[in-house]
């Protein structure tokens, strides 16, 4: 079994491939105050409460955008599963994205894995929409090279700096209220906010395309990707799992290469 670790700034995307799919998965909050001994009871607990045998897991590989927790998760894989973890970098993944050396020398490690990912399964040209703490959008052209992308405030970060700043409003669901136009102030809130983030999306989505000079397949990730991308008109695939995926196609390339 192979262990994939997705640590973003929210939330740390755990799962488990067996046989090459995906078999388990997990979201837990990101919490910087952890130690790597809490890591350890709580990733622990998650494959005990699945009935998951620890010591199947013979590889694992890690992209953290949080730098204070990649060496804790680094620990926390080696002394309970007794591997070493490939830590994802723009670095050792160049290759897979068509990359020269020193260019997009300060590229996180989830959207390496997300670009990794849509261009091994969508083939290319291919744009990938993250929908996480930041909005992400990585763009690979017709010729499988990684041409750079757009980072925005994500959705959730956006309605917690207005419920925070506006005293008289209140979060509501990040859902479609059906309307353009609000008749109240959650519908208000939910036009500006998540039909708003479609929008936006849409609008870049556009953009994007017109500087390539031809249509590209565009692919949903993240945790409000199912939320979000229904309202959007240039979303074409939701895939929840792509990150996940993306470190797993880099772990065979790595491992594959030693």
């Amino acid at each position: 079994m192979l262990l994939t670790i997705d640590v973003g700034n929210t939330q740390t995307v755990i799962g488990v491939y067996d046989g090459g799919g995906l078999v388990h998965m997990w979201r837990i909050a990101t919490n910087t105050g952890y130690t790597s001994d809490e890591l350890r009871i709580k990733v622990r607990a998650l494959f005990d409460a699945d009935g998951i045998d620890a010591s199947g897991v013979k590889g694992a590989i890690l992209a953290s955008v949080v730098p204070p927790m990649t060496h804790n998760w680094e620990k926390v894989i080696c002394r309970s599963f007794g591997v070493d973890a490939v830590v994802v970098g723009v670095d050792n993944c160049r290759h897979l994205l068509g990359l020269g050396e020193n260019e997009f020398s300060e590229l996180g490690a989830d959207r390496v894995a997300d670009a990794v990912a849509a261009k091994n399964k969508f083939g290319c040209p291919v744009i990938v929409v993250d929908f996480g703490t930041a909005t992400n959008i990585e763009v690979v052209d017709k010729d499988g090279v990684f041409r750079g992308g757009i980072i925005a405030p994500g959705v959730e970060t956006s309605m917690r700096t207005l419920v925070t700043r506006a005293a008289l409003l209140c979060s509501v669901e990040l859902e479609d209220p059906g309307v353009s136009i609000g008749r109240n102030t959650s519908e208000a809130i939910q036009v500006g906010v998540a039909v708003g983030e479609a929008a936006r999306i849409d609008g870049l989505v556009e953009r994007i395309q017109e500087e390539l000079g031809y249509p590209c397949r565009v692919v949903a990730t993240g945790g409000l990707a199912h939320r979000i991308a229904p309202m959007s008109h240039t979303i074409d695939e939701i895939s929840l799992e792509l990150t996940l995926e993306g470190l797993h196609i880099i772990h065979e390339d790595l491992v594959h290469e030693r």
